[in-house]
């Protein structure tokens, strides 16, 4: 009995042993048989809701988790950072360029190639935080060398710490007062205007009142106007239908006349052509009636030279 009493003792602190070891290995954070890469990032803003187990992702994919976080001040300055150190899970994380472990230098690598870390919200409503990992091409790559044993990686401001900085970029307290004085001058308009709205309006109210007389008037000129246009239009329609037999017989007898006028003109271009007998006939009358004015002439000037001698003269035998 003696013998079997220390057994079972061993026994029992034996099982106890193991069981404390598996919970170890089952609900702690220690992964024995797990390889981890450990990196630093420097936040220089609040990191409230960031803590010491909080998830390190990728793009929203778990690599890693916060190891531990520190804060560094310099009272000289009057400033003060943030270093947290992330312990990441090379397994979860395979290198395109054949690489198949991580390390420092693949890491210097890929933060040259744009990787940077960044605040990111897990909920709204907790407000709980975790670090994102993503490429940023063409951000600067800000380092303060804070270890040599961990790679740093830069970091970027978070979305919430970017609003904050533009809210207090905007100087509302000056926005403020351009808006009062805003407002002051938009009453100030108002109280002048509103003791000129009253008689603005009987003017226009009076302005409308001509307009429509006017309007009256000119629609009964317009009225009186297309009857004097329809009375007209009436009387020619009854004079037209009157004297319509004066005008048939008056275009009958202009149509005679003008084929009397047609059948002159056709006898005077017979007279005057070339070989027309009338015309020589009218040719030798002039010839004839220009030798008798010749001699008329002649026996004037004889007449008027020596009337006696003209008169009395004989005739040659």
């Amino acid at each position: 009995m003696s013998t079997t009493k220390p057994v079972l003792v061993g026994t029992f602190v034996l099982g106890g042993v193991a069981l404390a070891v598996l919970a170890i290995l089952l609900f702690s954070s220690i992964h024995l048989f797990t390889r981890t890469f450990l990196i630093v990032g420097v936040f220089n803003g609040s990191v409230a809701g960031l803590g010491v187990g909080s998830p390190v992702t990728f793009r929203g994919v778990t690599i890693g988790k916060v190891q531990r976080l520190q804060v560094q001040m310099d009272v000289s300055n009057k400033t003060g950072i943030i270093p947290v150190y992330m312990q990441l899970e090379p397994d979860k994380i395979v290198w395109v360029n054949g690489k198949l472990h991580i390390s420092a230098k693949s890491f210097q690598e890929a933060v040259k190639g744009g990787l940077r870390a960044q605040l990111r919200s897990e909920s709204l409503v907790t407000g709980q935080l975790s670090v994102d990992l993503d490429f940023y091409p063409g951000t600067p790559i800000v380092l303060t060398h804070l270890s040599d044993d961990e790679p740093e990686v830069p970091t970027l401001p978070s979305d919430m710490q970017n609003l904050k900085d533009e809210i207090r970029d905007l100087n509302l307290r000056e926005l403020g007062e351009k808006a009062r004085l805003m407002l002051a001058s938009m009453q100030h308009l108002l109280d002048q205007t509103s003791g000129r709205i009253g008689p603005l309006a009987d003017r226009l109210d009076n302005t409308l009142e001509a307009a429509r007389g006017a309007l009256v008037a000119v629609q009964t000129s317009a009225v009186r106007t297309l009857g004097d246009v329809d009375k007209l239009a009436n009387e020619g329609r009854l004079q037209i239908a009157t004297n319509g037999r004066d005008l048939d017989e008056l275009l009958r007898t202009t149509q005679a006349t003008a084929v009397q006028a047609q059948s002159l003109a056709t006898s005077l271009n017979d007279l005057t052509a070339e070989r027309s007998p009338l015309r020589d006939d009218l040719l030798a009358a002039s010839r004839d009636l220009a030798a008798s004015a010749g001699s008329l002439r002649t026996f004037t000037r004889d007449l008027e030279r020596n009337p006696m001698g003209t008169v009395f003269r004989k005739s040659p035998p």
